[in-house]
């Protein structure tokens, strides 16, 4: 198996992220790995990536339920046996004006479920075929709104407050930075980053409202997910530079 495998969750949507980046992966020769709730959903996107030689999967997967992200990596396990690169994509809760202190915590038990721990869930199960990669790579999708840094969206600053979702990706920040010292200290040769796609035009309107587009964006994703042996690991990225956070 000479071609490199890359799995991506969260693309569910033509507009979305996680689509513009299969089709850039795909483009790049890599076997892709598409996962969205929706089977259905997943194979209708599928088939506008699978073009010749490009090999596009569609599998359902619910990184809130641990039993969806077991049975696709037992899949995965039994038809390639190595994983090279993970791209935690999936992502919900942009809790639009909700401060603080009007927060529901059932909202925001969701919102960490997919944007935190649904990306742990997704390296603890493929962790072992990571591991069987010669150069693997791991991507987690945040956001400058889990930032300290970000001088338009960061936490202290960012005009739609996002409480939750903000607090996730910060979280996932920090999941990223513990990771990495694992593998370092294990000697493995993983590299993991988070990476901010910036404000993106995933749906109508954005675009008049300033968001660029999804082409531009991915970018900095596809960088990450194909660092060099000498590449960072266990950063915060966005265009491929770091982010304070």
């Amino acid at each position: 198996m000479n071609k490199k495998i890359v799995l991506i969750t969260g693309v569910s949507r033509e507009e979305g992220i996680g689509y513009g980046v299969a089709k850039k992966m795909a483009e790049q020769g890599f076997d892709v790995i598409i996962t969205a709730r929706s089977q259905e959903k997943a194979e209708t996107l599928s088939k506008k990536i699978a073009t010749g030689s490009v090999n596009v999967v569609a599998e359902a997967l619910d990184v809130e339920n641990a039993e969806s992200v077991s049975n696709l990596a037992d899949f995965i396990r039994s038809r390639y046996e190595r994983l090279d690169v993970l791209i935690n994509n999936a992502g919900a809760g942009f809790d639009f004006g909700v401060h603080p202190l009007e927060t529901d915590f059932d909202s925001t038990k969701k919102i960490f479920e997919t944007n935190l721990f649904g990306a742990w869930r997704m390296i603890q199960q493929f962790h072992p075929m990571l591991k069987a990669s010669d150069e693997p790579r791991i991507v987690n999708i945040s956001s400058g709104a889990g930032s300290f840094g970000d001088p338009q969206f960061g936490l202290g600053v960012h005009p739609a407050i996002v409480t939750s979702y903000g607090l996730s990706k910060l979280a996932l920040n920090g999941l990223t930075v513990k990771l990495d010292r694992q593998f370092r200290k294990a000697g493995e040769k993983i590299k993991i980053n988070s990476v901010c796609p910036g404000f993106v035009a995933t749906y109508p309107g954005t675009a008049e409202m300033g968001a660029r587009p999804v082409a531009e964006a991915v970018d900095g994703i596809i960088w990450a997910a194909t660092l060099p042996p000498d590449g960072p690991s266990g950063g915060f990225f966005r265009d491929k530079a770091p982010l304070p956070w």
